[in-house]
Order: structure tokens, then sequence, then C-alpha cells
């Protein structure tokens, strides 16, 4: 063969324009069908789930003021299932978070999505542990434990300096602690 015509062959390949066109709008497509999955998905959780009820309203302040720290929210789970993330009442939404731990309770500041308020008699332990919601961080998450409405839940967050997690493990532990010793001396006056 001539080289003239082999140049024209490589031509032709490289400029088969409707075959890029169509390959890249099926790609479109592809991808636009998988987020609109994901979506429906995400929408069939928040059905499923539309029977948790309304979380306490959140106050102004959390008391006197504990600990605080900020950092990022990375979600909520049942309690022990840390895949089976909560989206009722925008608790399954990853954002930036400031945590106050005051003697009132755990008020999480959210800038740009919801606010939750979780009252100190709702608060059942914290941890370290490496993921949660289907996040992992290997330098680990603080997990807050906490009751709903009978319902026990993990709720993630990553401070911004995480050997902070350690003083909040501690900090909530020794509360929850107090208050369980409080009742009981309280159920023994009775």
């Amino acid at each position: 063969m001539s080289s003239a015509l082999l140049l024209a062959q490589d031509q032709a390949r490289v400029t088969n324009w409707p075959g890029y066109i169509s390959w890249t709008v099926g790609l479109a497509l592809v991808i636009g069908l998988v987020y609109w999955l994901m979506r429906q998905g995400w929408n069939w959780r928040r059905t499923l789930q539309s029977g948790i009820p309304a979380l306490p309203a959140v106050p102004e302040r959390a008391g006197r003021t504990i600990l605080e720290t900020s950092g990022r929210y990375h979600g909520t789970t049942t309690a022990g299932n840390w895949l089976d993330r909560v989206v009722a009442h925008g608790l399954g939404t990853r954002s930036r978070a400031d945590l106050t731990l005051g003697e009132d309770g755990l008020l999480v500041q959210r800038p740009g999505d919801v606010d939750f308020w979780i009252p100190a008699e709702h608060l059942i332990g914290a941890r370290t542990d490496s993921g949660i919601a289907g996040k992992v961080v290997p330098s680990g998450i603080l997990v807050v434990t906490w009751a709903h409405e009978g319902t026990e839940l993990d709720s993630g967050f990553r401070a911004d300096h995480p050997d902070e997690h350690t003083a909040w493990v501690e900090a909530i532990t020794r509360f929850t602690a107090t208050r369980t010793t409080m009742k009981k001396t309280e159920e023994a006056a009775s």
C-alpha cells in the first residue's frame, strides 16, 4: 500500500466525529442514569425513615459550656450499624459543624444546613472509630451515641484537630456517668 493511502486511513479514524459524539452522549446518559438512581435511592430511604419523629428544638445555647470544637459532620446511622445512614430531618447530609457540649446537651450547628440538638438525657456515650455512614477516616472519627424516641443513633464528627477526640470521649463519658449517678440517687430518694 502506498504511504498516502495509509495516511488517509489514519486520518479517517482520527476524524470520526459521529463516533466520538455518540460515545460521549452515551457516556453522559449512563452517568445521568446512575446519578438519577442514586437520587431515587436517597429519596426512598427518606420515605422509609419518615416515621422518625422530629428532632428536639434547637436552643440558642447548650447551657454552661464544657467543650467546644469545629470540624466536619459525617452523618448519623442507627447505633452499631455504620452503613445504615439516617437521612430523615437532615441527619444524612455531610457538612461543616461547630460542636458545643454544654450542661444541657450537645449542640450541633451546621452553617448552611439544619442544626440539631441532642439533650443531655439522650446522650448515651462516645467513642472514636475509623468510619461512619460509609466514610472511613484512618485518623479517626468521634462517634456520639444518643437515643431519639426509643431508637439509638450514632452521629460521626471529625474535629479540625483530631487529637481533641479523646477529650470529647472522656468528657461525654464523664457527663453521662454523672447524669446516670444523679438519676439513680433521685430514684433512691423517691
